[in-house]
């Protein structure tokens, strides 16, 4: 089986999870935060609509730089609404899984490096930095902003089972 053989039924699936959970949050929230440290529920739904992006990077760039000496360094995108976070995510979707299906096994066992100011952060096959970086970078946000909902009010979606929350609709509205 090849790599994308293998990590596409996983990456369908958590895709469905996150938006599941991005679906769910209300635009009056997003300047909730649970601590004056953490970040608000507006920033993690950004980082998370932005994660898969990282995919095509990764499988076709031999690098990343995230503060690069004659650039700006990355920044996690600022949209407004949690419409526009949901049409980030599904764009970067469709862009994530278009470079996993095209992913051959050469290409996914060469080395990527994350840099900073060019200077190499770590480096590890690209396989290795496509689940860690992307897909349980997700998982790891997905479950950050599935907290701040449970302390904010806001009612959790099914995930991997049942949340323990009662039945709702996809704008959170009890089910009756």
């Amino acid at each position: 089986m090849s790599y994308s053989q293998a990590i596409l039924p996983e990456f369908e699936r958590e895709v469905v999870r996150t938006r599941a959970v991005l679906e769910r949050i209300p635009d009056d929230k997003h300047d909730w935060r649970p601590h004056p440290q953490s970040n608000t529920i507006g920033w993690q739904a950004n980082h998370l609509a932005d994660i898969l992006e990282w995919v095509e990077n990764i499988l076709t760039e031999p690098s990343f730089d995230v503060a690069p000496k004659d650039g700006e360094p990355f920044k996690t995108s600022e949209y407004a609404t949690t419409r526009e976070i949901l049409a980030a995510f599904d764009r970067n979707v469709v862009t994530a899984r278009k470079a996993l299906e095209a992913a051959t096994d050469e290409v996914v066992a060469q080395p990527w490096s994350l840099l900073a100011g060019g200077e190499p952060l770590m480096t590890m096959p690209r396989e290795t930095v496509v689940r860690d970086f992307a897909l349980n970078h997700t998982v790891h946000h997905r479950a950050v902003l599935s907290l701040c909902f449970r302390m904010a009010g806001i009612p959790v979606p099914d995930i991997y089972g049942p949340s323990g929350e009662p039945e709702v609709d996809a704008s959170g509205k009890p089910v009756v």
